[in-house]
């Protein structure tokens, strides 16, 4: 009976560390300045209770469609993911996100190249929930040639697919250098990339101070959550898994305790 008291606590620890990605330790990735020190900022979405800042994710978006959406595709993404549970625009009161008047705006905003299903012809049409966020190239001949001989990477899963993750982000927006406009600090060189963010290129919708550090943080957070749309949907459920877990092992001791008391072991 030890045994699987020992075993089905080992399971809850393995469960929530797998679920809530726990004990997952993480490092920073070779390169960078050797002179040029990682700032590391507090993500209230890290920890096995960590949540997403709504407000720094729509700021994020906002970061995202007017300064990044010229170069970088999120592929992996529809436009109604940005009214899912758990997006930075859900809404109670539109629990299907096709409904959701934020999401349709934001998606007829972006050109949608299409076939006209009467004639075959190559149409241009606004977006719709339901659609994919477009290529910004037609090829990454085209990608690279416009951008440095590089084709500007994805970013749908680029906080997932960077070891130091959000942070690693965070730090190659704000530490390029003022002299040279291509050289950054973080990254330890040249980039294909000039620094994209300056202070007050965006006029932020809720007043917010738009600096270099702040948009860094904001399209961050949108970002991280690009990567891992699910995470608090996961989340609560190891909660309630290890919260279910636990009471299992109780009742196991419990048990174990009443059959066997009065033998002798």
């Amino acid at each position: 009976m030890k045994t699987v008291m020992k075993k089905t606590l080992l399971i809850a620890a393995t469960s929530l560390a797998a679920i809530t990605g726990v004990g997952l330790g993480v490092a920073y990735a070779a390169g960078g300045s050797s002179d040029y020190e990682m700032k590391h900022v507090h993500w209230h979405f890290n920890g096995p209770f960590g949540t997403y800042d709504r407000a720094a994710m729509q700021r994020g978006y906002q970061v995202y469609r007017e300064v990044c959406s010229s170069c970088h595709q999120l592929k992996f993404l529809s436009f109604r993911h940005l009214g899912d549970k758990g997006g930075p625009y859900y809404d109670e009161a539109y629990p299907n996100p096709n409904d959701n008047p934020y999401v349709k705006a934001f998606a007829a905003d972006w050109t949608i190249q299409d076939i006209d299903l009467d004639t075959g012809d190559a149409i241009e049409r606004p977006g719709i929930p339901a659609d994919r966020f477009p290529a910004i190239y037609d090829n990454a001949a085209a990608a690279a040639a416009s951008n440095n001989g590089k084709a500007p990477p994805d970013l749908s899963v680029m906080a997932k697919a960077r070891t130091g993750g959000a942070d690693w982000l965070y730090n190659i927006l704000i530490s390029y250098d003022k002299d040279d406009v291509f050289y950054n600090k973080a990254y330890g060189g040249q980039m294909a990339m000039a620094a994209p963010l300056s202070d007050g290129m965006v006029e932020y919708a809720d007043g917010t101070e738009a600096t270099v550090d702040q948009m860094a943080k904001d399209v961050t957070e949108f970002l991280a959550w690009s990567a891992d749309p699910k995470m608090e949907v996961r989340k609560q459920t190891g909660t309630a898994t290890m919260i279910y877990l636990l009471i299992l092992a109780i009742l196991a001791y419990i048990s174990y305790k009443r059959v066997w008391r009065n033998v002798e072991h």
